[in-house]
């Protein structure tokens, strides 16, 4: 048997056995797993031909200004470097990653790195002073607006942390698969101290 006949319904994400953790946080924290997203690695030359190719294919220019991100329908575009991005997708997307690679034939490189990392979806008025217990990052809606995405550290865990809203209450946080337990035990540790709190509830 090979990877590619192992039948969808017997894949187990990273963060499975933490459902019920996640739902008993405190309701100013909305925490669950986007498993199995589909992530390509985009390297191409911005501003080339290849580069306007991809655009064509995923429906909105590569995002040129560093710590920023694209969304086209319900694929994200998230900003890694001058001549690298990485394209989020719905689990399934296997067309993408060829049209992907048709665009940048010969002038770049796509790579599938799903199995890299894992998602976490963070929302809740409290998101923000959640991450803030763990995070360097000013994330302050001034200064941290819907589309940005850095890649940080969240409790000593590399993350990239894509801001979702400019209300500062909703987030994705993408961990590599080997971390992802060793974050979200952080993550349901630090509400701990605030199950009480009315301003959590």
């Amino acid at each position: 048997m090979t990877v590619d006949t192992v039948a969808t319904d017997v894949r187990t994400s990273p963060l499975a056995s933490w459902r019920e953790e996640f739902e008993a946080l405190p309701g100013a924290v909305r925490l669950r797993e986007l498993p199995f997203l589909t992530q390509l690695s985009l390297r191409v030359a911005p501003g080339s031909a290849a580069a306007d190719e991809v655009g064509a294919v995923l429906g909105t220019a590569l995002p040129d200004q560093p710590c920023t991100s694209a969304r086209a329908g319900d694929v994200e575009v998230l900003w890694l470097g001058p001549d690298e991005w990485l394209v989020v997708a719905p689990d399934g997307s296997e067309e993408l990653e060829g049209k992907l690679r048709a665009a940048v034939a010969g002038a770049g490189a796509v790579v599938d790195t799903s199995a890299q990392r894992t998602t976490l979806h963070l929302t809740g008025t409290k998101a923000r002073e959640l991450l803030a217990h763990g995070c360097s990052i000013d994330l302050h809606p001034s200064v941290n607006h819907a589309g940005s995405c850095v890649m940080t550290h969240l409790a000593k865990a590399g993350v990239l942390l894509q801001t979702r809203s400019d209300a500062a209450d909703d987030y994705w946080v993408m961990v590599r698969s080997s971390f992802a337990g060793y974050l979200a035990a952080w993550l349901v540790d630090a509400c701990h101290g605030h199950r009480r709190d009315p301003q959590w509830q």
